[in-house]
This record gives structure tokens, C-alpha cells and sequence, in this order.
């Protein structure tokens, strides 16, 4: 695969609130999976048949950006921070902006679970923030030391409830979640200060989740830059939170007014997705959003990143078939 490699290689602001004046958008996908797909020789084709590698078929394709998650000792060694610096070198190569995706635990982290690092689970809650302030220096003097930019970071994935469960846990321990998000804060802001510290929540069309966490997070002192989306409408459909892909969109538009104006914060959606099996209508959902996101919020919305988009098989929101991008992914080479 390494061969194939090279053939294929020929804001910031001080606390929550600060405004960015650049005014690109930014079109992007999370491809944790690459070096992963690529151990299992799972080869990926462009739209003509060419073999590609994932980081440079997403150049292709018209993004310009990556999002790249980070795990603190996952068993098979995929997404930790030296496999991490190898995907994030082949964005650099592409001249692509990167977005670092803290999950600070050793697997998947999400709404639904945020599992302590095993190598954690003993500690206390002073020593909870120190080892996530570390482990968060640790990977981006990595990066920055093998001279990789990095423009935004992800304190924590999907913390709607929190993170690092029970001490975490936002419900029961909004002060103790708000803590150790600002250690993480701090920590980026060492290594890389001019980077935009990210929190990020699912479900970009329910308002609730938002005010409970950001609100809770301003009482307790914490501060962010930026405020990250999660906008599936497949998964807001299944839970009743809508009844169809406009509901979402329209309700996520809402959300980013109202969100920008009472924390003075931009956002984005970092993590998005549609049925791989309905290219077509998975391109017109693409097509609303991103419009959405570049012209109906007011220049507060930053940019749309897909969710593995290369991902084939248990997945359904993945974007490629017969590993080949389909034509969901036109909407990203189509916007405008």
C-alpha cells in the first residue's frame, strides 16, 4: 500500500465567543478509517476506476479539509496519535486544513457511551484533568513537531452527556465535565494557540441538548471557540426528532442563528451523513445542507464535513459503493 501511496502522491479566538474573519468555507470528511483500510488491503477507486488513496481521492473530489480522530491506547493500534501523524502527513501533502478529533477514550465515543481509558479508570479528578491535558499536549507537540498545522481541535466527540463517564458525566457532573473540558482547552492552546478549540454535540436540530451543555459550560468557567455539529437526518428521522431531511435542515439553520447570537460563538457541522444505498437522494440531502450551511446562516456556519465517507457494509451512511465514491459525494464537488 505504501507503494500505491506514492503513485498516488505525484479561528482563533481567547474564549467562547471570538468571530473569525475568514471567510472560506470548508468542505471536508472525517477518513480515521485510511490506514486501517488500508492494513486490510481494502483498495479505493475514483469515479473512473483509478486507484487512489483516500486522502488524495478527497482532494479529487473537491474537499479541503480533514478531520482525524485521536484514541488513547486503542487494542489494535489504529487512530492513536503516531497513526494519527500519518494520516495527518498526507493532508499536509494535499494542503488540506486538519481537524483534530479528541475522543479521550481508547474506542468509540459518542452520546450513547464515553468509556475512561483503561489506563485512567483509577484516577481521581485532579488527576483525570492532568492525564487528558497531557495526552492532549503529548499529540499535538507530535503533530506540531513534525511540522503539521493544525486549525481546529475537537475537545471530546459527541459530548452531548458529557465525557469520561461517571466523573464526567454532565447530567450528574456538569462542574467536573466543564473542568476537565477546560484542561483540555488550555492544553491546545499551549501547543498550537491559534488553533479553534471545538465542542461538539449530535443532533444539530434539537436546541435543548445545546443550552444544556453550553449554558452548563459557561456557569462552571469553561470556554470553547467554536460550537460542533453532528447533522444526520437519517438518525434524526429514527428518533423522531423530525420527519423528513428539510425538517432537520431547516431546524439546524434555526439552531446556528440562535446559538451564534447567545454564546457570540461560529460553528460548523463536523460530522455529517446520508444512505449510501440512495445515492440520489443522498446527493440532493448534501446539495440542501451544505447550501444551507454557505447561504442561509448569516456566515456563521464554517463549513460541512462528511462522516467516513469511504466506509462500506455495517455502516449505512458511508457514501462510496463497490469502494467506489458515489454520487453523494458530487454534492461536496458541486458546491459552490
Amino acid at each position: 500500500m505504501k507503494k500505491l501511496l506514492l503513485i498516488t502522491m505525484l479561528c482563533t479566538a481567547t474564549m467562547a465567543g471570538a468571530q473569525t474573519n475568514d471567510d472560506t468555507f470548508w468542505l471536508g470528511a472525517d477518513i480515521s478509517g485510511t490506514t486501517e483500510l488500508e492494513a486490510r488491503d481494502w483498495k479505493l477507486y475514483n469515479s473512473k476506476g483509478e486507484i487512489r488513496e483516500n486522502t488524495v481521492l478527497m482532494k479529487e473530489i473537491g474537499l479541503n479539509a480533514v478531520r482525524l480522530r485521536v484514541w488513547v491506547n486503542p487494542i489494535d493500534g489504529f487512530c492513536n496519535m503516531n497513526d494519527v501523524l500519518e494520516m495527518a502527513k498526507r493532508a499536509r501533502y494535499y494542503d488540506m486544513k486538519l481537524m483534530i478529533d479528541f475522543h479521550y477514550s481508547d474506542w468509540w465515543a459518542d452520546p450513547g457511551k464515553q468509556t475512561i481509558p483503561a489506563t485512567w479508570q483509577y484516577y481521581k479528578y485532579d488527576e483525570m484533568k492532568y492525564a487528558l491535558a497531557q495526552h492532549t499536549r503529548q499529540t499535538l507537540q507530535l503533530l506540531k513537531d513534525n511540522k503539521i498545522d493544525v486549525e481546529w481541535v475537537q475537545v471530546g466527540n459527541e459530548t452531548t452527556n458529557g465525557f469520561l463517564w461517571p466523573m464526567g458525566r454532565a447530567q450528574d457532573n456538569m462542574a467536573q465535565y466543564a473542568g476537565l473540558t477546560e484542561a483540555g482547552y488550555e492544553a491546545v492552546k499551549e501547543v498550537y494557540p491559534n488553533a479553534t478549540v471545538i465542542v461538539h454535540l449530535d443532533g444539530g436540530c434539537d436546541l435543548r441538548r445545546y443550552e444544556f451543555i453550553f449554558d452548563g459550560l459557561k456557569q462552571h468557567g469553561a470556554r470553547w471557540d467554536m460550537i460542533g455539529m453532528s447533522v444526520y437526518p437519517y438518525w434524526d428521522n429514527d428518533a423522531g426528532l423530525t420527519k423528513s431531511y428539510q425538517e432537520t435542515i431547516s431546524k439546524v439553520v434555526e439552531n446556528i442563528h440562535y446559538l451564534n447570537k447567545k454564546y457570540n460563538c461560529e460553528l460548523m457541522i463536523v460530522e455529517t451523513g446520508a444512505e449510501a444505498k440512495k445515492p440520489q437522494q443522498g446527493k440532493t440531502i448534501m446539495k440542501e445542507l451544505i447550501n444551507a450551511a454557505m447561504t442561509k446562516c448569516g456566515g456563521h456556519c464554517k463549513g460541512v464535513f462528511y462522516w467516513a465517507p469511504e466506509a462500506e457494509g455495517a455502516y449505512p451512511l458511508g457514501a462510496f459503493q463497490n469502494h467506489r465514491p458515489t454520487a453523494i459525494m458530487e454534492a461536496f464537488t458541486e458546491a459552490k
